[in-house]
């Protein structure tokens, strides 16, 4: 969502869409670049970031795509390498980086990830073309892991990023202590929520790096709210199944998609799922931004 300062980070996650699988990797990273590129021909500075996944051989492969249709940095996966120890995969990690920089990704067990340690994480942040960490456990020590982890290297200038959808607001909000007793901030996030209501996430975040002096009790109440939409659109009743078609089907009621389709016919809408997306559609109206889509949704399907 938020590249930092002087720029926009628009992301390209093709790992959980089968688009591997059908051959897709390279034609819808170039469609996404060129369109990408094209909405933000004068504006901020975009900086595209490309998902990579598999063993070193697959992920240095995608990356070198990456590369050559304009992408910036990749957002690098170790679910594949599940029974590699640090050293293992350090080494994965450099080989990727010597194509693109590198944005290490911290993705939850549930979803394909792995556990990753303190340590592993100290010596990723040494890599010297890591530029950013996506913290994506949904666990709060491992989260503190990362941030501590970084700030133990001494690199200031490596960028930390929240993908804990269940702690959205905490994570952006929250200055993090570290060892030498200062404190590290997340500067953004790069969220499978934010693929719907983005408007309201830009807005979020804007009003977060103003620190606008809110009350904590309305803080909390706004996370609270945030993370119950997500538990019903990301299916956390099901492990998170129904993760891809319940963001489906909030653009499909905004006219922005016309099914809730995947490429995987088996990925449907968890038993109950779209009963629960009902609910807090209509318990936390503030939370999505269909005015502003359908003020824009001749001009985007055109």
């Amino acid at each position: 969502m938020d590249a930092g300062a002087g720029g926009i980070a628009v992301g390209v996650h093709t790992t959980q869409f089968g688009i591997r699988q059908h051959g897709l990797y390279a034609p819808v990273l170039e469609l996404a670049a060129q369109t990408a590129s094209s909405w933000f021909s004068t504006g901020p500075r975009c900086v595209l970031i490309a998902g990579v996944i598999g063993k070193t051989a697959q992920a240095v492969d995608e990356a070198r795509v990456a590369h050559d249709v304009g992408y910036d940095m990749i957002l690098l996966s170790l679910g594949a390498l599940q029974g590699a120890d640090d050293d293992q995969l350090l080494s994965h990690c450099r080989a990727v980086a010597d194509v693109l920089p590198l944005f290490g990704f911290y993705l939850q067990p549930a979803v394909g990830g792995r556990v990753l340690s303190r340590a592993f994480w100290r010596r990723f942040a040494e890599i010297e073309n890591a530029w950013a960490v996506k913290i994506a456990p949904f666990n709060r020590y491992q989260t503190l892991d990362v941030v501590q982890a970084v700030a133990e290297s001494g690199r200031d200038d490596l960028a930390l990023y929240t993908g804990n959808d269940d702690s959205i607001v905490t994570d952006l909000l929250t200055p993090y202590p570290v060892p030498d007793g200062s404190s590290r901030r997340i500067v953004g996030g790069l969220l499978g929520q934010w693929a719907v209501w983005t408007q309201r996430a830009v807005d979020l975040l804007e009003r977060v790096k103003r620190d606008t002096g809110a009350p904590a009790l309305t803080w909390l109440r706004e996370g609270a709210a945030i993370t119950d939409a997500n538990g019903a659109l990301f299916d956390a009743a099901h492990g998170f199944a129904g993760c891809i078609p319940g963001i489906h089907e909030i653009l499909r009621r905004q006219g922005l998609m016309r099914g809730t389709w995947c490429l995987d016919p088996a990925e449907t809408l968890s038993p109950g799922q779209t009963e629960e997306i009902d609910r807090v559609c209509r318990h936390y109206p503030e939370l999505a931004d269909d005015p502003f889509v359908r003020e824009n949704l001749d001009r985007w399907l055109a």
